[in-house]
Parts: C-alpha cells; structure tokens; sequence
C-alpha cells in the first residue's frame, strides 16, 4: 500500500509530466514541421540546438534554466516585475524542467512522422486551391497525428523520469518539487526507507515501459497507415 506521502508524489509528477507536454505541444509540432519541410542550410543547426537538452548534462540543462529563470536571471526578473512572484523552487520550475528535457523526443517524433507523409497529398490539396494552413490542418496533421501521440508519450515519460534539471531549479520542496526521482533521491539518504524507495522505483518502471511500449505501437501503427 502507498503511503499519502508517495500518492502526492505521485500525483505531483503525473501533473508535472502532464503540463509539460501541454506547453510543448504546440511548439513541438511546429518545429517538427518545420524541420520535416524546410529546405534551408540554416535547417540543421536548428535541429541541433533544438536536440541539445537530450545530449546535455541534465545538470547543465538545469543551471542554463537557472540562469534564466532564476531571481537573478532575465525571464525571472521580468516574471517579478509582472506578476511578484518567483519561478525557481516552485512547481512551475519543475515543468519548465520536464518540458526542456522532454521537448527533443517530442520534436523527433514529431519529425518523423511528418516527412513520412507523403508530399504529393499535400500538393493536391494545394492544387484544389487550399492555402498553406488549411493543407497543415486537414492533410499534414491528421496523417501525422499517431507520431504526435507518440512523442507527446515520450516526452510525457522523460518528464515523470526528470531530475538533474529539476533538482537545480525547482529544488526539493516536499508537496511542491519533489517529484519521483527526486523523493528516491532523499529516500536513498534516509535509514529504513528501503520499502518505498523500491515502491517507487517500480511504479516509475512500470510507467516508463507502458510509455515506450505505447510510443512502439503507436509507431507502427503510423507507418501501416502511411505504408499499408
């Protein structure tokens, strides 16, 4: 049984994880978009810093979004001067974390699918005297909707699984920032604890597994629908 300790982790990470890709899913399908269809030189060094987080330290990651987001940093200090309050140490630093380091799967996936799509059907529905963005919502998007679902589940995964970012700059405030890898970590540290850190551990397993094994299907079903 879970103690109402591990449930509010639990439940913090879910909810963390969850607005994480709710503030990256916009984003991500337009720069899996772009990425998919524009034919410029300047195509790949986008991709690179946009795939950056993934290869970075998370500890790197996460004192870069200090440096912003922090008191002291230039998108802290503008979010004080608007609103009074601080981003760093509080829960919205931790889906700013989840949302950073989960953005590149989100992005790939994303990709993917999208330059599966056959470009021909686009070119039709633009023939038939659709713009740009109606050929985007009613071509491109329904055809690539099983490789967002897919990286939208890897990104949702990486945020549960998030914690170098997170520890420097949301902390390990208990109801607040400390989600699951985070609650391990102090656990690990504390005597007798040995019963909920392997509670923990394997609910993230578990989660993390339905997420790839998802993502897997979700995969393959995208290419039998492009590739019959």
């Amino acid at each position: 049984m879970l103690t109402d300790a591990e449930i509010e982790v639990l439940t913090l990470s879910a909810q963390v994880a969850a607005l994480a890709v709710a503030v990256s899913i916009v984003p991500g399908v337009l720069f899996g978009w772009l990425l998919a269809r524009w034919k410029s030189p300047l195509r790949v060094p986008l991709q690179g810093a946009l795939m950056l987080p993934l290869v970075l330290p998370p500890v790197v990651t996460g004192y870069l979004l200090l440096a912003a987001f922090g008191r002291r940093g230039p998108l802290g200090e503008a979010w004080n001067a608007v609103t009074g309050g601080h981003i760093s140490y509080t829960t919205g630093a931790c889906v700013i974390a989840a949302a950073v380091v989960g953005f590149p799967l989100m992005v790939e996936g994303i990709r993917l699918s999208m330059t599966a799509v056959d470009g021909r059907l686009e070119q039709v529905s633009r023939s038939l005297g659709r713009g740009r963005a109606a050929t985007f919502v009613r071509v491109t998007l329904p055809l690539s909707l099983p490789g967002i679902v897919s990286g939208a589940v890897l990104s949702f995964a990486r945020a549960l699984g998030e914690f170098g970012a997170t520890i420097v700059l949301a902390g390990n405030i208990e109801g607040e920032t400390r989600t699951i890898p985070v609650a391990v970590y102090t656990l690990m540290n504390v005597p007798g604890t040995d019963a909920a850190v392997w509670r923990l551990v394997g609910i993230s397993v578990v989660l993390s597994m339905l997420a790839l094994l998802g993502a897997i299907w979700l995969g393959a079903r995208s290419a039998k629908r492009l590739h019959p």
